[in-house]
């Protein structure tokens, strides 16, 4: 993680990470204010929090009230070296919980994370830099150019060479990438995750059987999220970009709508009209890009090629944004080894849907198959010690896909996780079907897992599949569990073999397409110096229902985003006007503003955790509208799920509401005790808020400029680094 200090006056610090800010000062003993505490008080509290959270952590997976836990920690100096010391953390538990719960809760305070890195003695690497942003691969792992050469299934240069040519990538790019997290909990399987460290939003996670491996996997994940901009989806990139010569790619087209908001005649073809347009509802206006929210611009629209015929056809930027989120792109070495990993994620993803969803049975590989993949056996082994039953499924149907499934149940908590891989290879599509399992998670992470099912309606409803997308935490039927398999096994094998196997391996994989009868469009990007691919299988690929363009669309609130962004500055008709749009709009009143206007806010602040039904109730205290204020309140008190200040806030504007509408009641013989209950800042601010001297209590000022969102601001910053680099590669192609 990296965080920046900032030197304030006297002997104040300001330290920033993520979306938080920790100021320190020193005692006045040491010059100080005592404002604040010390760095290393800092320190100190920081192990007793994680052992403390541990201990929760703990807990709450059992079930075990943590009230009557208490926890302290000392710190003991030696008198002869102030720099040797012991940690000393006691815990005091209640008499009602098991001797066997006891030990757990000691055992969990030992894994406590800050303890172990002082344990292992951390290296301090102290160094002058010409420009701190400018160091952008100082966190990666280490020795990439020692001279080893690892090959490994599925890539075309060894895992050394590529995990050196991804990071130059990305270092030319300006971006600074750190590790923020490394798991290996069970032989062979390792993950971690990625992050710009100036923008942390923009992360990946990678998998694979070795740390190496692992990190090849993020650093390709991140290369593909980049190159097609998928770390910036749904978000509003601000009037410069929405004005530039291009928004998303120079090779992109505008088209107006036709007559009557008709779909341009210059955009998808028959086939793929006929898949996203099957009632002929979906209008022009539905397809206008999110991002930029240029509407008098057009249709922001991308080239792909239909690999039928080599036609190129062009896909509205929203479409695809709204359907295929982030299935179906790859980066890799060559566009064949990008192309592969594309068409494998395809069929994982559809073949998954069609297994869970048809609630299909499958047939276990047999003992003496998965003997040939020891250092896989060793994983689920790992597993198998650990409580964990696991079931290891050829999800091939048959041996038609290339697609594997290595399922967990949890005895612990009734829980499983069914998660698949896909690859000509069947052994790699094995491995990532147990990597995939266990990226990113803890042991305790897999107490969260849903239980199964025999209702069949839970299975099907479309947002299922969107967990089962998302992070694989569906939930699967009880009828997959079955012991009588629909399929028979079959030692499948698409892999192609010698220097040229991943363009067999694609070859067979859009083969396999041709014969189900679908068209296939592929765009190519190389703008950032590295290889990508996305892959579009229009009626196939698809994660979000194409319903969605008309009934759900991801610009539904693009004639909002101004008057909400500018909403301090709008006059009470502008604000009417924006009022009455609100309520006539399809958006649920529980919706966050966040997602709607496509703005990153931090999210510990009332923007970040804005609905649509607070921001209606603040424009009618606004416009002095308190009937319909008070029932909004009432609704916000009952529903909404906000910070405790929040809550309190609008509990006490409902008591003075009460008295408000109330010809009987007068406010000022209950305001001394209001102000008892709910303190003297609270109360003027909702005193403020009925008399109209405080607007919008707790909304900073912000505007179409963005001036003031930290957050969004860090999030436009690694997308103008993209666009900078593609301006440039357009200028050089001429």
């Amino acid at each position: 993680m990296e965080i920046k200090v900032n030197f304030l006056d006297k002997l104040r610090l300001e330290a920033k990470f993520d979306d938080f800010t920790v100021v320190a000062d020193q005692p006045i003993r040491y010059k100080g204010d005592g404002s604040a505490p010390g760095p290393f008080d800092y320190f100190l509290a920081s192990s007793a929090l994680c052992a403390a959270y541990f201990v929760k952590l703990y807990c709450n997976t059992r079930n075990i009230p943590t009230e009557h836990i208490r926890l302290s920690q000392n710190n003991i100096v030696d008198p002869e070296n102030r720099y040797q010391q012991i940690f000393k953390i006691q815990v005091e538990l209640p008499e009602d919980i098991s001797a066997k719960d006891r030990q757990g809760i000691l055992r969990s305070i030992d894994r406590c994370t800050v303890k172990k890195v002082i344990q292992a003695s951390p290296e301090f690497v102290i160094e002058e830099v010409e420009n701190l942003d400018a160091d952008a691969q100082a966190l990666l792992m280490p020795d990439t150019t020692s001279g080893a050469h690892t090959r490994i299934l599925g890539k075309d240069l060894p895992l050394e060479e590529t995990i050196a040519n991804m990071s130059a990538t990305l270092a030319q790019l300006g971006i600074k990438i750190e590790i923020a997290s490394w798991r290996n909990i069970v032989p062979n399987v390792w993950s971690l995750h990625i992050r710009d460290a100036h923008s942390p939003m923009c992360f990946t996670n990678g998998k694979g059987a070795t740390k190496e491996a692992a990190l090849a996997s993020a650093l390709g994940e991140y290369l593909e999220r980049i190159n097609c901009n998928h770390f910036y989806a749904g978000s509003f990139w601000g009037e410069d970009i929405a004005n530039a010569p291009f928004v998303h790619y120079p090779e992109e087209r505008w088209f107006q709508p036709g007559a009557g908001n008709a779909l341009p005649a210059e955009i998808l073809d028959d086939y793929c009209r006929e898949i996203y347009d099957p009632d002929g509802e979906l209008r022009g206006s539905h397809l206008y890009d999110t991002n930029s929210g240029n509407t008098a611009r057009g249709i922001c629209s991308l080239p792909f090629v239909r690999q039928s015929d080599g036609e190129v056809v062009y896909f509205p930027s929203n479409l695809i944004e709204n359907l295929y989120v982030s299935n179906g792109m790859s980066a890799g070495n060559t566009l064949a080894e990008a192309q592969v990993q594309c068409l494998s994620e395809i069929f994982e993803r559809a073949v998954k849907r069609e297994i869970l969803e048809g609630e299909l049975t499958l047939p276990d590989v047999p003992a003496e198959v998965l003997a040939k993949y020891p250092g896989i056996v060793a994983g689920i082994q790992g597993l198998e010690e650990q409580g964990f039953p696991v079931l290891v499924k050829d999800a091939s149907l048959g041996g038609v896909y290339p697609v594997m499934c290595v399922t967990l149940m949890n005895p612990r908590t009734g829980g499983v996780f069914a998660s698949f891989g896909a690859h000509p290879s069947f052994e790699v599509a094995l491995e990532r079907s147990l990597t995939e399992l266990l990226q990113g998670r803890s042991f305790e992470g897999l107490n969260d897992l849903p239980r199964p099912t025999f209702e069949s309606n839970a299975v099907t409803e479309p947002n299922n599949f969107v967990e089962h997308f998302i992070d694989s935490s569906g939930i699967v039927s009880w009828r997959f569990f079955s012991a009588r398999s629909q399929y028979d096994f079959v030692e499948w094998d698409f892999s192609g073999h010698g220097e040229h196997s991943n363009a067999m391996e694609a070859a067979a994989l859009l083969g396999i397409l041709e014969g189900m009868g679908k068209e296939v469009y592929l765009a190519e990007y190389r703008h950032l110096g590295a290889t990508a691919c996305r892959i579009l299988v229009p009626g196939y690929s698809e994660i979000y229902p194409v319903e969605d363009l008309v009934w759900d669309n991801t610009n539904k609130a693009l004639p909002l985003r101004a008057d909400i962004l500018n909403l301090h500055s709008l006059d009470d008709g502008a604000l009417a006007t924006l009022l009455r749009r609100l309520e006539n709009s399809d958006v649920d009143e529980y919706s966050d503003i966040a997602t709607l206007i496509g703005i990153e806010f931090d999210e510990n602040t009332v923007w970040g955790q804005l609905t649509l039904l607070e921001l209606k109730l603040l424009i009618c205290l606004a416009l002095q509208q308190f009937d319909d204020a008070h029932d909004l309140v009432g609704a916000f008190l009952q529903y909404n799920d906000n910070t405790l200040e929040r809550g309190l806030f609008y509990q006490a504007l409902s008591a003075v509401l009460e008295v408000q509408l109330d010809d009987e009641l007068e406010l000022a013989d209950y305001e001394v005790n209001l102000r008892r209950m709910f303190g003297n800042e609270r109360m003027d601010a909702v005193m403020g808020s009925v008399d109209g001297s405080v607007r919008f209590y707790g909304l900073t000022p912000t505007s179409m400029q963005l001036e003031g969102l930290d957050r969004h601001q860090r999030l436009l910053d690694s997308y103008k680094k993209l666009h900078a680099a593609r301006a440039s590669w357009a200028a050089k192609s001429g």
